[in-house]
């Protein structure tokens, strides 16, 4: 019932989710990471085995090169854990263009990667950085012991090689709820999130995101596990935002799973919902075709378009 919830709004704008020019690209290195978090997306763990190879992201770098493509976004699981991202961001580094890396923090202090931090300063790399609160016992509650003081030890070092600083590279974290409930005002929480990692460990940033838990994957999994998909869904189709469709990050980018399928975003990538009506692979890439597309959509969509509105950039008010 909760799917057709979504459905439903989204069958109703027939068609007019449609993209815009595509300016930026998401690349997916891979479902590997050193965590189990219990709202990821894409059920991301140590035990997966999905990496991108040189393959693709050498023909991911050449339709960066000849589409005019201004931003790149590197994620994953943990990018850091594929042996390919360092050469790949060297490349990038070569074109002039924005290189962005999402994190978790701790992977920059798995072994043999502990310089990795410094190679992204050198290489003018921002981060955006995931912590999911400021209190040790709600970070644990959903990402397990330890991760905590281990995200502290990073951002501390990473203050010292100028991010988050005047003139350095950005260093933006990431809330997201730890329950079935919207994220709070994005303008408050970052003020409280200032007080108290400056008072408590002396870390700065330069923003704060808030991000919707997604209603898919290992939080759906949650969701349904204490009984409240339903009401999780419930809340998401009553707090639906028209106003927010504008500036979702679908109609303006487009996302590059490991094998190299492309999706409109990286939660159809989750479900396997890949690109309607347009060749739906890295090698076959044209910005010409891509722009103006209709953007595939489902009741998951709710999660972006609820409230204030959500993406990988924040919150969406501004266009309300």
């Amino acid at each position: 019932m909760e799917i057709a919830q979504g459905n439903n709004v989204f069958k109703s704008l027939a068609g007019s989710v449609r993209a815009h020019d595509v300016t930026g690209v998401q690349v997916n290195l891979g479902r590997l990471c050193n965590l189990s978090c219990e709202h990821c997306h894409l059920e991301a763990s140590p035990d997966r085995t999905e990496l991108m190879d040189w393959g693709v992201m050498l023909k991911t770098l050449d339709v960066v090169k000849q589409n005019g493509i201004t931003a790149v976004e590197i994620t994953g699981g943990a990018p850091e854990l594929n042996p390919f991202i360092r050469p790949f961001i060297t490349d990038l580094s070569q074109l002039d263009l924005k290189i962005k890396v999402r994190t978790n923090l701790t992977a920059l202090l798995e072994p043999g990667l502990e310089g990795l931090a410094s190679f992204f300063r050198v290489k003018e790399v921002d981060l955006t950085a995931s912590l999911p609160c400021y209190q040790e016992q709600n970070v644990q509650a959903q990402r397990g012991k330890g991760v905590f003081k281990k995200s502290i030890t990073i951002l501390q070092r990473l203050n010292d090689l100028g991010y988050g600083k005047e003139n350095g590279p950005e260093l933006e974290l990431v809330f997201n709820p730890g329950g079935p409930f919207l994220p709070g005002n994005q303008s408050e929480l970052e003020q409280l999130y200032r007080k108290e990692l400056e008072q408590h460990y002396g870390i700065t940033f330069s923003r704060l995101i808030g991000l919707t838990n997604m209603p898919i994957g290992r939080f759906r999994n949650t969701l349904l596990r204490h009984q409240q998909s339903q009401e999780y869904f419930n809340l998401l189709y009553s707090s639906f935002n028209r106003n927010v469709l504008e500036n979702l990050m679908c109609r303006r980018c487009v996302s590059v799973d490991w094998d190299g399928t492309l999706y409109d975003c990286d939660f159809n990538l989750a479900l396997g919902m890949p690109l309607a009506g347009v060749p739906a692979r890295i090698e076959d890439f044209s910005k010409k075709s891509l722009s103006g597309r209709t953007i595939v959509t489902g009741g998951h969509c709710l999660g972006c378009t609820a409230g204030a509105g959500s993406s990988c950039q924040g919150t969406l008010e501004v266009c309300q």
